[in-house]
């Protein structure tokens, strides 16, 4: 029997090259093209599986983890699934340092796939700067007590190699037709990695940064508490480059929820808190640069993962009204 390139080797052989879609409903006309990169593709249903398998391979490739070491990371949930997702097939064991700031799901779906899970209790369920710093203490501690292997995703460039990968991706299915590129901001690798490679390729494409308006940190205003899970830790993130961003827009965790559920309504993309803030500028820009124009976002991970939470909870009872 031929041998068949339909067959891969493994999950991870799934990871990236997802597809870009064409909104219809939801832009206005004389607007830009939005196109959405829907990363819900992924197998765990994330973009961060791209990140994950990056930092894990670079690790491996210079010895800093070895075969049968222990991995540890803090996550408000979807590096963490990520990242599980990779050592349960590689064969590491990994403690994952969340909180129940985070939806139960991801929390459950990190377990089923084999973490050791740590809970950092929060204020209200809210994201912070403190939640944030305290699970990454806790990671710290739970590496100097197992010496393991931190990925460290704040502090970690090797997660840049997969979203200049990322980019390439976004350059071909455009035939170099892009002219903004808009991106929520956690670990700030997504948008500066994409920002990089499409900006080797075209200097004059628009970047916008988008950051929760509870906690506007990189519009140099002061850390709060906020509801848009996977971004906004109440700093700025090492990683982040104002060199490569055009604009930063923050958008309130309503704003982004709502727009959330009118992409599934409208549009029958599921997703999370993170891709409709992403909207709601992408949106916003593209009214301002006009027909002519193509402005790619990004579907950061399906709704599936937030069904607990107020983002679909309250929707379902609003149904009920």
């Amino acid at each position: 029997m031929a041998a068949t390139s339909s067959i891969h080797h493994s999950v991870l052989d799934l990871i990236g090259n997802t597809p870009l879609i064409a909104l219809r409903v939801l832009v206005p006309e004389g607007s830009a093209r939005i196109l959405i990169k829907a990363e819900s593709q992924n197998p765990t249903g994330s973009m961060k599986d791209r990140m994950a398998l990056a930092m894990i391979e670079a690790a491996e490739l210079d010895g800093r983890l070895k075969p049968g070491g222990r991995v540890i990371e803090y996550t408000g949930g979807s590096t963490g699934v990520s990242l599980s997702l990779v050592c349960a097939v590689k064969g590491y064991p990994i403690s994952i340092v969340t909180s129940d700031a985070f939806s139960e799901e991801k929390r459950n779906h990190m377990a089923a796939l084999g973490a050791e899970l740590t809970i950092v209790r929060s204020v209200g369920g809210g994201m912070d700067e403190t939640l944030t710093r305290t699970m990454i203490e806790e990671a710290r501690q739970i590496t100097e007590r197992t010496s393991g292997f931190w990925t460290d995703q704040l502090n970690n460039a090797d997660q840049l190699s997969a979203y200049h990968r990322m980019g390439d991706e976004i350059w071909r299915q455009t035939g170099g037709r892009v002219d903004a590129f808009v991106q929520s901001t956690g670990t700030a690798g997504s948008v500066r990695g994409v920002a990089e490679r499409l900006r080797s390729r075209n200097p004059d494409v628009r970047i916008v940064a988008v950051e929760p308006r509870e906690s506007p940190v990189l519009s140099g205003g002061k850390t709060g508490i906020h509801k848009i899970e996977g971004i906004g830790p109440g700093f700025v993130a090492p990683l982040w480059d104002p060199s490569v961003i055009s604009e930063i827009m923050p958008v309130s965790t309503e704003e982004a929820m709502a727009m959330a559920r009118r992409l599934a309504q409208a549009e029958g993309l599921f997703a999370g808190t993170s891709t409709g803030a992403n909207l709601v500028a992408a949106l916003d820009l593209a009214r301002r640069m006009g027909p002519e124009a193509t402005v790619v976002t990004v579907m950061c991970d399906s709704g599936i993962k937030y069904l607990s939470t107020a983002l679909y909870r309250n929707a379902l009872e609003g149904s009920r009204g």
